[in-house]
């Protein structure tokens, strides 16, 4: 299934959504794994068939939907246990990232400090055909500045059967699937939601390309994030 965003006012959608491609990172660029699939830069408003793709029938697979939300604020609170009261006593809380002012993508690879790019998350490490049913990271975004959650508009299982034709069945769908599928010279729609302090998304990162981004931002900012199981319309919707 491709990118589905839940909303409600087409509006606010446009006002905090822009749309751009993907590009190859070149071999100067350093900082990030060698083949790392990056936003081309070339940010746009959404267009009339952007908002259609992005419409989710009426019936949403919720593992696989994308909410912009506002999540409790933690005063006070542990945030391990703050998305509790959302139902699902098996949330997971992973921890907090700080992404620098002005970063076009965040996640590094741990093991040598070299970004990721555009990425899929393998938390639940799912085969192919399981792979749409993986939990969905909720991120709550502490400041002191506004992060971007990037997206890219076709799936996992879409392009792993792109990629590896004759035995996709067998695959678990990875973000080198992506990369090569990129490399290919097929394009892949990006999408990027602007999140202020305070606010945050549910996204199926398993199953979609992703990453954060501070791109174009003067302050740094850090963010929460949980996976679980959680029903559309847990949370309140911004959009």
């Amino acid at each position: 299934m491709p990118l589905h965003i839940a909303y409600g006012d087409e509006t606010a959608l446009r006002a905090r959504c822009e749309v751009a491609t993907v590009r190859t990172t070149h071999e100067h660029e350093t900082d990030y794994e060698p083949g790392a699939v990056v936003p081309s830069g070339l940010w746009a408003p959404m267009t009339d068939q952007d908002i259609k793709s992005v419409t989710a029938p009426r019936r949403p697979l919720d593992s696989t939907l994308v909410e912009v939300v506002q999540p409790p604020f933690p005063e006070g609170q542990a945030l391990e246990d703050l998305p509790r009261p959302m139902g699902d006593p098996d949330a997971v809380y992973l921890g907090q990232a700080l992404a620098k002012p002005d970063m076009v993508t965040t996640t590094d690879n741990h093991g040598d400090g070299r970004l990721l790019g555009l990425h899929l998350d393998n938390w639940d490490r799912l085969t192919y055909a399981d792979k749409h049913t993986g939990r969905r990271r909720l991120c709550l975004n502490l400041g002191p500045g506004t992060r971007y959650l990037v997206l890219g508009a076709i799936d996992a299982q879409t392009v792993c059967r792109a990629v590896h034709p004759a035995d996709y069945v067998h695959r678990h769908p990875h973000t080198n699937d992506f990369r090569a599928y990129v490399a290919d010279g097929r394009a892949v729609r990006l999408f990027r939601i602007r999140l202020a302090p305070g606010e945050g998304y549910l996204a199926p990162t398993e199953y979609l390309l992703h990453d954060g981004s501070t791109a174009g931002q003067d302050e740094p900012s850090a963010a929460a994030f949980w996976l679980g199981h959680w029903p559309r319309a847990t949370l309140p919707s911004l959009v």
